[in-house]
């Protein structure tokens, strides 16, 4: 093993046992006990392969102020600084490149096309680097490819369709990043644990698909926009959602009540947005909840106390909105932020005269959908002389 960080030698290993005990075949090959271990010195088409894929990689490396590319010579690629060898899930007796850590190296340059001939590569670091362009297609074809991150660099382009095609993939960060245009709907689809797409340029409409999304951690702030409704169906992701932060995102739309079926929800953050209506009283069944943050919205009414009375609730901010009341056990949790509403008695509130031409603006409607319906228009008067009715 090279030097590299000790979690990404961890999780290239642990998904390569994934793989393999997914597949009999592959489990079937590992080696017998007492077997010994593939020769280090040993070179095979697969790390043939990864030298050259890893040699195009230094050359389109522009920059290396910390020299960690400096030992990427000769055809010993399990000895570069950065990369990770394991045995072959399919064939034990091969050793192969199963990782590229290559974190925080202020690296820059682009990606190269031949980074596809990793064909064994689990996982891919290379956050907090300058490299830019966009990500190579030929990515596609790494099909045991278990995690991404390229967050922190200066890629630019549409959503990588590339990470559409990964069948195993579970880490998926491209955030603080150049990426603009529609994020696909499929994404939402994929089998993720994580999913960071924040600080980009996206703009989207939040599909039916999200609530499809098996992940535990979603960050989808500081996009561009983000149009669509919190859909009534957000309960369905109870089961594996453990953090869900959309700040800053242009979302307008209601807390829909079935939010409060997200019982494993530790980080719920909506702060930032043009959401609506009343806090559902039904936050107060997400006895998991940790930090609750809605602040900079247009939300309104009484603060439930069933929220203020959550077992594991430290921080809860509702700054900058137009509350009128809070339970006295909502300054019992240990960081709250009530500044700027309209609540009587408490300091650093919002103007009367802002807090009285607010309540004097037609109610918010909040449709089936989790969505603002427009203002409701009185119904006609009837006709002055309305005709007879039609005799049959």
């Amino acid at each position: 093993m090279t030097r590299m960080s000790s979690r990404a030698a961890a999780v290239a290993a642990a998904a390569f046992l994934v793989l393999a005990a997914a597949c009999p075949l592959l489990a079937s090959a590992q080696p017998a006990p007492g077997m010994p271990p593939p020769s280090p010195a040993a070179n095979n088409s697969r790390l043939e392969k990864a030298y050259v894929a890893l040699q195009a990689l230094k050359r389109a490396i522009t920059d290396d102020p910390k020299k960690l590319t400096k030992n990427w010579c000769g055809p010993d690629v399990c000895s570069y600084f950065g990369v990770f060898c394991a045995p072959a899930p399919d064939d034990p007796c091969q050793r192969t490149v199963a990782s590229v850590d290559l974190n925080h190296g202020d690296l820059a340059g682009t990606l190269p096309e031949e980074l596809g001939l990793l064909s064994d590569l689990a996982v891919f670091h290379l956050n907090s680097n300058r490299f830019s362009g966009s990500l190579p297609d030929s990515l596609r074809s790494l099909h045991l490819l278990h995690e991404i991150d390229v967050s922190n660099n200066q890629l630019s382009g549409p959503f990588p369709p590339q990470l559409l095609c990964l069948p195993n993939v579970q880490y998926v960060d491209i955030r603080f990043n150049n990426f603009c245009g529609e994020v696909p709907a499929a994404i939402f689809d994929k089998k993720v644990d994580a999913l960071f797409i924040n600080n980009n340029h996206f703009e989207f409409t939040l599909p039916d698909s999200f609530t499809n999304s098996t992940a535990s951690v979603i960050v989808l702030a500081n996009l561009q926009r983000v149009s669509g409704c919190l859909p009534s169906s957000i309960g369905d992701m109870a089961a594996t959602l453990n953090e869900l932060i959309l700040l800053n995102s242009g979302i307008s739309s209601c807390i829909p009540p079935e939010i409060g079926k997200l019982d494993k929800l530790t980080v719920l953050d909506l702060s930032f947005n043009s959401i609506a209506g009343t806090l559902p009283d039904t936050i107060g069944n997400m006895r998991a909840l940790e930090q609750l943050d809605v602040a900079h919205n247009r939300l309104a009414g009484e603060i439930p106390e069933s929220v203020c009375g959550l077992p594991h609730l430290k921080n809860f901010t509702y700054s900058y909105n137009f509350f009128c009341g809070e339970p006295h056990r909502c300054l019992e949790v240990p960081r709250v932020d009530d500044r700027q509403n309209c609540i009587a008695g408490r300091p650093d509130q919002r103007p009367g005269e802002e807090c009285i031409s607010f309540l004097h603006q037609p109610r918010v409607r909040c449709d089936a959908h989790g969505c603002i319906a427009p203002p409701s228009s009185p119904p006609p008067p009837p006709p002055m002389h309305a005709p007879p009715p039609p005799v049959y």
